[in-house]
């Protein structure tokens, strides 16, 4: 009926538009990499690292935001804590010779301002002829908005880091192990073997903040206590709803309160890995169960912001609400998450009008889709069943 086909058009709409703008990235990336192959010797190794949130099906809004790493591989390295918060190491190469020698400093650390000042004038460079290609301000990502393209403007942010191929930190330890519950200890060996990353990031002084990206990535992606949760022939879980929903809810009381603009998807994304890791079933999940899954994950994340804590999922140590996050704003920002819980998020609906957001519909299509391979909503499918009131009633 109308329903099923609203939903196709908008599925789509948003498949076309995603398609159309990854092309564009993957011409751009490709051409930056092609230069630092190519025209550089730091940077001649370079690899492209896909993360984020368009690459893990994440993506809340329009398909206008990337994010992909170039990293450069490295064997050994020496970290050491840079500051008391456990977010900031200074790094330094362990032994023999190496292509970014160039930037080490007098005590033998490596200099991240420098290898982002030469990386970000080689991107520079190498886009000048790239028709509608622009580099914006801002460190420590390069970020180019590319326009012109027949899609909407893309922001694409080219983030430099250190591929270290060797065992993780000892303060990694108590972090992911515990997924042992939900994944299982063979997933666990796995990811610990794929090595981490090392992002430069301004903070006073040279410094780096470790990246476990890539293993965000694949256990959002391989998400399920069963290997086949939300395949083809699997059951359908809610946790990537749940995340997005809780991104959307953030941003909306971003836009609303410009004094919570510290708080970010991270934060959202961290609160449900930790939440996984609490309800290990995909049965705890259920796509049906959106309603009392989102309100829990919500219940968790005001939780970490009235208690001021909210451990790093890889580095227990680090504190994600410590620096930088007053307790006052943690407060605040809990009490705003708890009011639209008990009011049935007025913010998701657009302003003076009884109609729900864009992003929550396009998710709602998507649990409803879930329902119907289920044989959950048959009864609501052979009649013309009122599709905002199944919203409310999923909340």
């Amino acid at each position: 009926g109308f329903m099923d086909i609203s939903r196709d058009i908008l599925y789509l709409f948003n498949w076309v538009r995603k398609s159309e703008s990854a092309s564009i990235v993957n011409d751009t990336v490709k051409h930056i990499m092609d230069h630092m192959k190519k025209c550089t010797e730091c940077f001649k190794d370079v690899n492209d690292l896909r993360t984020g949130s368009y690459y893990e099906n994440l993506k809340i809004s329009n398909p206008d935001e990337f994010d992909v790493m170039l990293t450069v591989p490295v064997e050994r390295v020496d970290i050491r804590p840079f500051g008391d918060v456990g977010a900031f190491y200074s790094v330094a190469f362990k032994r023999g010779k190496h292509s970014l020698d160039r930037f080490l400093c007098e005590d033998n650390t490596i200099s991240a301002s420098g290898m982002l000042t030469e990386f970000r004038n080689e991107v520079k460079k190498c886009v000048k002829i790239l028709k509608g290609v622009y580099v914006c301000s801002g460190c420590p990502a390069v970020t180019l908005l590319i326009n012109g393209t027949g899609t909407v403007p893309i922001s694409l942010d080219i983030v430099l880091g250190l591929e270290v191929r060797s065992s993780w930190p000892t303060f990694t330890q108590g972090g992911i192990d515990k997924i042992d519950i939900w994944l299982g200890t063979k997933v666990k060996k796995e990811q610990k073997l794929k090595g981490y990353y090392l992002v430069p990031k301004y903070e006073g002084k040279d410094a780096w903040r470790i990246s476990f990206s890539h293993v965000e990535k694949s256990i959002l992606t391989n998400h399920g206590s069963q290997k086949t949760c939300c395949e083809a022939s699997g059951t359908r879980c809610c946790r990537k709803f749940c995340l997005k929903l809780l991104k959307h809810l953030l941003g909306l009381l971003k836009a609303e309160n410009p004094s919570l603009s510290k708080f970010c998807s991270y934060h959202a994304k961290t609160t449900l890995l930790h939440a996984c890791c609490s309800r290990t079933q995909d049965s705890d999940w259920e796509a049906a169960q959106l309603g009392p899954c989102f309100q829990q994950l919500l219940e968790d994340f005001e939780g970490h912001l009235k208690d001021g804590m909210l451990p790093n999922f890889f580095i227990p140590k680090h504190n994600l609400l410590g620096s930088g996050h007053d307790r006052k704003s943690c407060q605040f920002l809990a009490r705003r998450i708890e009011e639209e819980r008990n009011n049935g998020f007025p913010i998701f609906r657009k302003p003076n009008r009884h109609k729900w957001s864009t992003v929550v519909v396009l998710i709602m299509l998507s649990i409803l889709k879930a329902k119907a391979w289920a044989g959950g909503i048959e009864e609501q499918r052979s009649r013309k069943f009122n599709f905002i009131q199944i919203l409310l009633d999923e909340f």
